[in-house]
């Protein structure tokens, strides 16, 4: 069981991505981080990130993707 605690105002609560479901499979992932970095107007960020995150593993793949949005998503096994 996980306790969570309750948000201080003004704090967004982090999202929390299962990647034992459809949502942990590398491409999700690389999608929504294009995504993220396309509406945030740094296409080209992003295109940096997913082919760091594509240099390597799977596990590679999860630590770029956490070191970049880690501060915004939770990746849960």
């Amino acid at each position: 069981m996980t306790i969570r605690k309750k948000r201080k105002p003004g704090h967004r609560e982090k999202t929390v991505i299962d990647l034992t479901g459809p949502e942990g499979n590398a491409f999700y992932l690389m999608g929504l981080v294009q995504n993220i970095y396309r509406r945030s107007g740094a296409w080209e960020l992003g295109q940096e990130i997913v082919k760091e995150m594509k240099s390597s593993d799977y596990e590679h793949l999860l630590k770029t993707f956490d070191l970049y949005l880690g501060d915004h998503y939770i990746l849960e096994r």
